[in-house]
């Protein structure tokens, strides 16, 4: 398992176990042969991927200018048992985890390209990566400007308030993953640019917030990947909101993963695999409930022996696992996977939550669908599915006001109109309430839709200037583009 003091960046450690770890294919992993250990690989590695010497010379180069960019990270599992090498590049986990030319601009591509390519001094180079990545939104629906707590005391680091009844939680120790999603909106923790990161050092923190906000019924730890941490470190937060009676009003503790995908040994072989068992076994016998928020693009990442291991261990605790994901092209864009996906979700016990709008950061070009499409793909997988999956919401975007569900497509007044409402919003009484916006077919975001019927504003617009205070929000002016 990786280091308790790990933070994201390609830390000597990473590069140490990766050499050591060597990148010769494995056959597929079973719970009888899980003892591996967690050893990343980094860019620093990608000429060293046997894997990779079918592609063309150009083709790993763009990989090199791409993850200069944007993050790269990933292990022997993803590769050895997720990756169908002999479908690359259309395989899904490959598309997921590593890098691709398309998830660039192509004159940003071009600019980073010929630098490297006249070898130009690091601190040129760094120069124009820093202007492309700040140009990326890398802090998308005002997470830093609008949703970081203000107190008497000043901000409270590693924390984010948005929804009256939830806390995000950004533990320090968890500002990385066992692989990066390359189309990740978090992509800008894990950069190595400390003006990017939002993380806390400490419990206290967390713990006096939470403590004075008797309306938080919710917690979520986030990252990052929390499940990078070591037991010992997750105890310190877990641990108090169990036996303090200052937390009897924080009723639930969610906890965001990708590692049932990248790392499904953190749950069944690390060595403090058992102990975290155990930690989550303690929250759940409180009569806390523990929601696991697994991270599922396709239905390929959770096929494998360990991961139907790892999810049997964790359903053991009394824990919840529900699933989440946004559409994404050249991923999932299609019924057939997402219904797919939720049929086996639902054998394994897994409850679908989320289908998610790919969010307007980093490779958003890349990955994101139009909204008409995103909300037809959800319509023919849901209605192909049981009752039991029918608990998937969405299509969800998760934007500034708040998260705002695509209902569907109509036709009202001979007008054609996206029918919208808040499944969240900065302020609770939006939430359930539909909305009318003209019908946009190129639309991939809220800021592309206009208010229908020749409405001016959308009815949340005016209070939402109100509470941002005049904060310049790259992600959100209506109908900016």
């Amino acid at each position: 398992m990786t280091s308790e003091h790990q933070t994201s960046g390609h830390t000597e450690e990473d590069r140490a176990a990766s050499a050591a770890a060597g990148f010769s294919s494995a056959a597929a992993v079973t719970p009888e042969n899980t003892g591996e250990r967690f050893n990343p690989i980094t860019a620093k590695h990608l000429d060293d991927i046997p894997q990779l010497e079918k592609l063309s010379g150009d083709d790993r180069f763009a990989m090199k200018v791409v993850s200069s960019v944007l993050p790269f990270r990933s292990n022997r599992y993803v590769m050895d048992s997720l990756i169908d090498w002999d479908n690359v590049p259309a395989d899904p986990v490959y598309q997921i985890t590593f890098p691709q030319r398309g998830m660039l601009e192509e004159g940003d591509f071009d600019r980073v390209a010929d630098l490297m390519k006249r070898d130009a001094p690091a601190k040129e180079i760094n120069a124009a990566i820093g202007e492309i990545r700040d140009k990326l939104n890398p802090h998308p629906a005002g997470q830093r400007e609008l949703n970081i707590p203000q107190t008497e005391q000043g901000t409270v680091e590693g924390l984010q308030h948005k929804y009256r009844e939830t806390v995000l939680f950004f533990p320090s120790q968890g500002q990385t993953c066992h692989a990066y999603c390359s189309f990740c909106f978090r992509w800008a923790q894990f950069v190595g640019d400390k003006t990017y990161k939002i993380a806390a050092n400490e419990a206290s923190g967390l713990h006096d917030y939470l403590a004075s906000h008797p309306d938080v019924s919710d917690l979520l730890i986030t990252g990052g990947d929390p499940m990078v941490m070591k037991t010992r470190v997750m105890e310190r937060y877990l641990h108090p909101l169990v036996d303090d009676p200052r937390f009897e009003h924080i009723r639930n503790i969610r906890i965001g993963t990708k590692a049932l995908t990248f790392w499904p040994r953190r749950f069944v072989s690390d060595p403090d695999a058992d102990d975290l068992l155990r930690l989550l076994e303690k929250v759940t016998s409180s009569g806390k409930s523990v929601a696991i928020m697994a991270h599922f693009n396709h239905w390929r990442e959770f096929g494998t022996d360990i991961a139907h291991e790892a999810i049997r261990r964790l359903r053991d605790t009394g824990a919840v696992i529900r699933s989440q994901a946004p559409a994404l092209a050249h991923v999932n864009d299609s019924p057939d996977i997402w219904a797919r996906m939720w049929r086996e979700q639902v054998a394994l016990g897994i409850i679908p939550y989320y289908l998610f709008v790919e969010r307007d950061t980093g490779a958003k070009n890349y990955f994101e669908v139009p909204l008409d499409k995103v909300w037809t793909i959800y319509n023919h997988a849901v209605r192909s599915v049981s009752g039991l999956a029918r608990t998937v919401r969405g299509p969800s975007m998760s934007a500034t006001p708040g998260k705002v569900e695509v209902l569907g497509v109509q036709e009202v007044h001979g007008e054609k109109v996206f029918v919208l409402r808040f499944l969240q919003g900065r302020n609770p009484e939006w939430v359930g309430r539909p909305f009318f916006a003209a019908f946009n077919p190129n639309a991939t975001w809220l800021n592309h839709l206009e208010p229908a019927f020749g409405e001016e504003k959308f009815f949340f617009e005016d209070e939402l200037a109100e509470m941002t205070g005049g904060a310049s929000i790259p992600e959100f002016s209506v109908a900016a583009e």
